[in-house]
């Protein structure tokens, strides 16, 4: 027994190790994708390249979908998908990559509040205290800025509303699917709800920007078209698979600690691309870490379902 519970937490601790380097390396792909293309252009490419790899899983199963399912698909495909792709884009035309990571940590936070307002999902204490210190953990890295060396006020802008409002769609994503989809396997949550908008993301991208033209006509074009398709196949599609796994075998919580380990990849690709890392940051990152392990520590990593 006690082994099923040790293989059971090495899974959980290795698919959140996973997804942070994923993750953690979106920000950095968003970043040279923009030099060439629109946050729409992006946003909208990333969701049909990641739809579009995953069409043929997701089609075999729609008729086995209730009507209650494909309303709760197209939610999540829009809250836990379209949505974000847009808003990280817009931020990031005004945000450094770096900060823009540290932002997406607010993520556990949203679930939290969305999960107990609304779900009724208890939090415990070990999860209320690892995700203070993590949070403080957070401001910590925001306060100290990301690159400037006159600090975060010089820096941040109303554009972190954007990321910060993500972070909100993440919240009710990770709830929907670890409560409203008990019978459905990852795989088919992930594929059919980003079908679910692909179509919706084709429509802007084709018919309404001009994607098409400054990937044959502008410099760098197809190098920065490989950059969103690395985002949409690896960073969306593939990521969201290994991610809808670990919602539906921990708490959510649990799951969305993630993104308190996704600033440290984000700070690391910024320094990597010449974004100055402050003394402050380490004491941050620190905390960050301190965090996701007091509050995901043994119970909370159990389902409490």
């Amino acid at each position: 027994m006690g082994d099923i519970r040790n293989d059971h937490s090495l899974k959980s601790w290795g698919l959140l190790i996973l997804l942070s380097l994923i993750w953690g390396s979106s920000f950095i792909l968003i970043k040279k994708a923009l030099v060439v293309y629109s946050p729409g252009e992006v946003g909208a490419f990333r969701i049909v390249t990641a739809g579009a790899v995953l069409l043929p899983l997701s089609m075999p199963r729609l008729k086995f979908l209730s009507q209650k399912q494909v309303i709760n698909l197209i939610i999540v495909g829009l809250v836990g998908s379209f949505i974000p792709s847009f808003l990280f884009a817009i931020a990031q035309t005004r945000l450094s990559s770096s900060l823009t990571g540290v932002l997406n940590a607010l993520t556990p936070l949203m679930v939290m509040l969305i999960g107990a307002f609304i779900f009724g999902f208890k939090i415990t204490g070990k999860n209320a205290i690892g995700l203070l210190i993590a949070f403080i953990g957070v401001g910590v890295l925001v306060i100290g800025g990301t690159g400037s060396p006159s600090g975060f006020l010089s820096g941040i802008n109303l554009y972190a509303l954007f990321v910060i409002l993500a972070t909100v769609c993440y919240g009710f994503n990770v709830n929907i699917i670890k409560f409203r989809f008990v019978e459905l396997k990852p795989v088919a949550i992930t594929a059919i709800s980003l079908m679910m908008v692909l179509p919706l993301a084709s429509i802007y991208l084709f018919g309404f920007t001009e994607f098409s033209f400054k990937l044959v006509h502008k410099e760098g074009g197809w190098l920065a078209a490989g950059y969103i398709t690395l985002l949409g196949v690896i960073g969306t599609a593939a990521a969201l698979v290994i991610f809808n796994a670990m919602v539906k075998l921990v708490t959510p919580v649990f799951a969305s600690s993630v993104t308190y380990l996704i600033p440290v990849v984000a700070i690391f690709w910024g320094v990597w691309d010449g974004e100055v890392l402050l003394p402050v940051h380490y004491l941050g990152i620190i905390a960050v870490i301190l965090g996701v392990w007091v509050g995901n520590k043994r119970n909370s990593i159990r389902n409490n379902k």
